[in-house]
């Protein structure tokens, strides 16, 4: 595992076989996201997008009451906001797992998977 790159709402470091990503906060604007991670990955954790299959896990922890954002809506937001930086198109999707949690703070976790690695 690499160290944590990142000094802002998202951050992310290289895996065995992948990328972990987490972004602070959660809101129900999913809209929002795209252009966040689309920054981060342009800025400061550059990566060549990968052919092959992927699994991909979102966790979404939350404090207090449980949001009304849908988790559907979440990964596709996400996943269309991975696409081009860690695999080519959102179709390589094999595995999707999503999650939603009580938490210590809101934030999002992403850990995205290249199968056969």
């Amino acid at each position: 595992m690499s160290e944590w790159a990142g000094r802002g709402k998202v951050r992310a470091r290289t895996i065995a076989g992948g990328v972990e990503l987490t972004i602070d906060g959660i809101t129900t604007q999913a809209r929002y996201y795209k252009p966040l991670v689309y920054e981060f990955f342009r800025k400061e954790f550059q990566l060549r997008p990968r052919y092959g299959e992927f699994e991909v896990e979102l966790i979404m922890e939350y404090v207090g009451e449980t949001p009304t954002l849908d988790l559907d809506n979440l990964a596709k937001a996400l996943l269309d906001a991975l696409k081009g930086h860690v695999f080519v198109d959102d179709s390589q999707i094999a595995r999707l797992l999503c999650e939603r949690r009580l938490g210590e703070r809101e934030r999002i976790s992403v850990r995205v998977l290249k199968r056969g690695d």
